[in-house]
């Protein structure tokens, strides 16, 4: 490594955040990247470590070391070749990824972990404002033609990759903008949308085809999942005008929490509030959109999705806002002997939670209350876990005032019946069944239908629908050719 004593001399440095008092009054990002200097500072603290689990720790398998190095070298135009060589929208990564890499860091044994994530985020953005992230058009066509189903992260990588490969790649997405998830689940002050319109263009000139409003098969009749398709289009109607089709829809089917009194007006699933406000950051108009202002919320669900249900009720002015949680609070520090290299369990407090939160751990909802049809509060219980099962604590119950309550408590399946329409079998939890063998991976018990990312292996990380839309073009490829070049 370029400093073999960096990780003793210098500490791991933080991105910088904007004060709250200022990111709340508006949904740009607000995330303070490292400088040149900064970045090269922290690459010096990736050890020689021999055996760097980062890498493995990664699902992309980012070359982490390698780039580490160039940026402490001032090589950055390697750097981000490096990092393309893995991973194909790394200013996704950069920005949402939880950094599994980090948990697997060698030096996160005993120190705190080289900040792996801000030097990614730091590449990416100088190599997009010094121009080096331009089309690669493939110089021969194969002749074959894929859709991909989907445009989320896992739609995209297949894609790109797929064009690259020399196949004429359209991709059908239900909504009226690319981007799946990452458009209409992500808040803006998280990952702005313009990252992903560059991508989106730089995809375009390279060949491939974009056709939104677009339903393949039919939408379950009264599903909340946000959709502005204006046509459907049958699984007939691709098969026989494809050589191949790959199915990259998310895992949209929000789990439900079938209390009493779930029928009030004003609960609402994440995916019915988050979507709306991105639209309008947009520029699009709604006749109406559920806003938080002036309301006391409570957020069910702990995890990501109920942390941007908080950060978009603080920026609506929210009166206050509480996050359930029913597992209890985890340790502040994980006991780190015990899990390195995993992924540890550990309390995580998102910069929306430091916006204003009230956050509450083993918490159970008994029932919604309300008035006149709509809900006033919630009625609680604290819980404990006894050898792994829970129970209600006696005389615990009590009553949280709500004038709108979210769920976010994850996402159970696919939501379209994009699966049964094809005639995909599905495993126990409604996600296609498909291997991710070497050969014969990623294609279903359809022939030529392939799936790949939530659509496959359920709800995760975009880095996880990264790998399955990169591993799963490598397969289509195969498919189409015989053999392929394409990286898995």
């Amino acid at each position: 490594m370029g400093k073999v004593t960096g990780f003793m001399e210098f500490e791991r440095l933080e991105e910088g955040y904007l004060p709250p008092t200022e990111r709340l009054k508006n949904y740009k990002e607000f995330v303070i990247g490292l400088d040149d200097e900064a970045a090269k500072q922290q690459s010096a603290r990736c050890m020689d470590c021999g055996t760097p689990f980062c890498n493995s720790g990664c699902p992309v398998n980012n070359i982490i070391p390698d780039f580490n190095d160039l940026v402490f070298q001032g090589d950055w135009k390697n750097a981000i070749e490096v990092l393309h060589s893995t991973n194909n929208f790394p200013e996704f990564t950069g920005r949402i990824c939880p950094a599994p890499c980090e948990a697997a860091c060698t030096l996160n044994v005993n120190e705190d972990a080289v900040g792996i994530k801000s030097i990614e985020h730091a590449i990416i953005d100088r190599a997009w404002s010094e121009g080096w992230v331009t089309p690669q058009v493939s110089a021969t066509k194969t002749g074959k033609t894929v859709a991909v189903v989907g445009s989320g992260p896992a739609g995209m990588a297949a894609a790109q990759q797929l064009a690259r490969a020399g196949h004429s790649v359209t991709v059908f997405e239900k909504n009226d903008r690319i981007g799946g998830l990452l458009r209409y689940g992500i808040p803006d002050f998280k990952m702005e949308k313009d990252h992903i319109d560059r991508r989106v263009a730089q995809m375009e000139a390279e060949g491939v085809v974009f056709k939104t409003g677009i339903l393949v098969g039919e939408m379950p009749e009264g599903s909340v999942v946000t959709n502005w398709a204006k046509t459907n289009v049958s699984p007939e109607q691709l098969k026989n005008a494809f050589d191949a089709v790959l199915l990259t829809g998310g895992a949209e089917q929000s789990r439900d929490l079938p209390a009493p009194g779930r029928d009030l007006a004003g609960i609402h699933f994440a995916m019915e509030f988050l979507p709306q406000q991105n639209k309008i950051n947009a520029g699009d108009k709604l006749k109406t959109q559920l806003r938080a202002d002036g309301k006391h919320v409570i957020v069910i669900g702990g995890g990501d999705t109920g942390s941007d249900c908080v950060g978009t009720s603080n920026r609506h002015g929210a009166l206050s806002v509480t996050q359930f949680e029913l597992m209890p609070q985890p340790p502040e520090q994980e006991n780190k002997p015990l899990v390195w290299p995993y992924w540890p369990l550990k309390l995580r407090t998102s910069s929306s939670h430091e916006e204003g939160c009230s956050r509450e751990f083993s918490i159970a909802t008994k029932e919604f209350l309300g008035e006149k049809g709509k809900v006033t509060g919630v009625k609680t219980v604290r819980v404990e876990w006894k050898d792994g099962k829970m129970a209600e604590v006696a005389g615990s119950e009590q009553i949280l005032k709500a004038d709108l309550v979210l769920l976010a408590m994850g996402f159970v399946s696919p939501v379209a019946t994009v699966l049964s329409a094809f005639g995909v079998n599905t495993d126990a939890r409604g996600n296609a069944q498909a291997t991710v063998d070497e050969v014969g991976g990623y294609a279903t018990n359809v022939e030529k239908v392939f799936a790949a990312g939530d659509m496959r292996r359920g709800q995760s990380l975009v880095v996880w629908a990264i790998r399955e839309g990169r591993q799963a073009a490598r397969a289509v490829d195969q498919f189409l050719m015989g053999a392929s070049v394409l990286p898995r």
